[in-house]
């Protein structure tokens, strides 16, 4: 019996990658709240009802590791940190909003 090879997250396809994207709420709450300017952890938290702290630095990490969403640090006291969609992030934004407008009508 073959043994199943774990795949991890560097070699997953770009259609797996959005695959777990759009599989997870979260995932498209942050973008979407980052899309319409919510761009701190803690608003952001504030924002999206039910979302824990740990679950939000977890999409924090995947969005940023997949290329949708880029991450500022300030050095400052106390220290900020800000997101922003990028590219990819504002192009899978747009789907999204395509999407639900289908879903509206």
């Amino acid at each position: 019996m073959e043994k199943e090879k774990k795949i991890t997250k560097s070699k997953l396809s770009d259609y797996q990658k959005l695959e777990d994207v759009i599989g997870c709420k979260w995932s498209v709450a942050v973008l979407t709240s980052v899309a319409e300017g919510i761009i701190r952890p803690g608003e952001i938290e504030r924002h999206i009802e039910g979302i824990s702290t740990k679950v939000l630095s977890e999409r924090f990490r995947k969005l940023t590791a997949y290329g949708l969403l880029e991450k500022f640090a300030y050095a400052e006291l106390p220290p900020r940190t800000e997101y922003q969609l990028t590219a990819k992030g504002k192009g899978l934004v747009n789907i999204i909003r395509q999407i639900h407008e289908l879903d509206t009508k």
